[in-house]
């Protein structure tokens, strides 16, 4: 009776270290299993343009609760189908750095971060182009330093399967430049009439600069800062490098 009294002790002292393990490593796993995830829609964006974000949807679902027949202002163009005044604008605009850096701007990273402290709340991220895809693509436009770590990791996935001129080509198509308007080719359209081939300097500029708060300035087309901001990039884009 004893060795089975030991036996059982044993058998229970077993389970319970499988359950500990499981408890460790489960999450683990499962953080695994999501950046796998990740990384095949990356792989699979090298190739296939994507029908549609995380952003999208998220606006769509937004609209269709005032109207359900609602839908999205998108239409797909190829790299070479987009100015290169809006491309060096975008790159003058949001990321400098972008044909030099990994995927992540660590020296922007900082100068956010003491933002961020000065103002005791997250007013910034200091995210590259690279970074924006990334969060476009699959997360929110929550603000939280969890979400800013999984963006820089899918940021340095897209960079080590991705060209540059692939990464800015997928950002212009679905970079979101107002209420419901996603991509060059409609913000082109919706905002001037013509299209994201023929856009003009200051025309790209000015978009390039909506693009922190495209909604905002789409009700606000004349702000003092819009006009000044549109301004300063026209004159920065002619050194912006492109890829």
């Amino acid at each position: 009776m004893a060795k089975k009294g030991n036996a059982g002790g044993v058998r229970g002292a077993s389970g319970r270290r499988r359950w500990i393990k499981w408890i460790f490593l489960g999450p683990i796993l499962a953080v695994l299993l999501i950046q796998l995830y990740f990384f095949v829609q990356v792989c699979w964006f090298v190739y296939f343009n994507p029908g549609s974000t995380s952003f999208m949807r998220q606006q769509l679902s937004e609209l269709r609760e005032a109207n359900p027949n609602a839908r999205l202002k998108h239409e797909w163009v190829p790299y070479e189908r987009i100015s290169d005044n809006l491309k060096r604008a975008v790159v003058a605009s949001e990321d400098a750095n972008f044909a030099d850096h990994p995927g992540v701007d660590f020296d922007a990273l900082e100068r956010a971060y003491e933002r961020n402290n000065r103002r005791h709340k997250v007013v910034g991220g200091g995210s590259t182009i690279t970074q924006q895809l990334a969060k476009n693509l699959f997360l929110s436009g929550s603000r939280s330093y969890l979400r800013k770590g999984q963006e820089m990791i899918i940021a340095f996935m897209l960079e080590s399967v991705m060209s540059k001129r692939r990464i800015l080509e997928v950002y212009l198509n679905v970079v979101e430049f107002g209420r419901g308007v996603f991509g060059a080719e409609a913000a082109a359209r919706y905002y001037f009439r013509t299209s994201a081939a023929k856009l003009a300097p200051n025309q790209a500029a000015r978009l390039a600069v909506m693009l922190p708060n495209p909604r905002y300035y789409d009700r606000n087309r004349s702000t003092n800062y819009l006009i000044k901001r549109t301004n300063l990039i026209q004159r920065r884009m002619r050194a912006a490098e492109l890829p």
